[in-house]
């Protein structure tokens, strides 16, 4: 999965930042990679400069399944979808 932080750019979005999260089998050479038993996680270095000390969790709920950036100690606030945030 490959995991990468994007800059809202429009004046009406409360937050600045966003987690996009993709399903990949490209991993460049200046990439990160995180491996826990099956799952791979690929960034980049801007992005794991944003989200260090975070935590990748799979959820499971009724109205669906996905992967979810959680615990951001870089973040200053977040929505409460967990895709959208302000960085400290």
């Amino acid at each position: 999965m490959l995991v990468v932080v994007m800059g809202n750019s429009s004046s009406i979005q409360r937050y600045r930042f966003q987690y996009v999260l993709n399903l990949t089998d490209t991993i460049n050479d200046d990439d990160f990679v995180f491996k826990n038993q099956s799952a791979t996680v690929v960034t980049d270095q801007i992005t794991l400069d944003m989200m260090k000390g975070s935590k990748v969790d799979y959820l499971e709920e009724l109205i669906g399944s996905s992967f979810q950036i959680v615990d951001n100690p870089n973040a200053e606030s977040s929505c409460g979808c967990k895709i959208s945030f302000n960085i400290k």
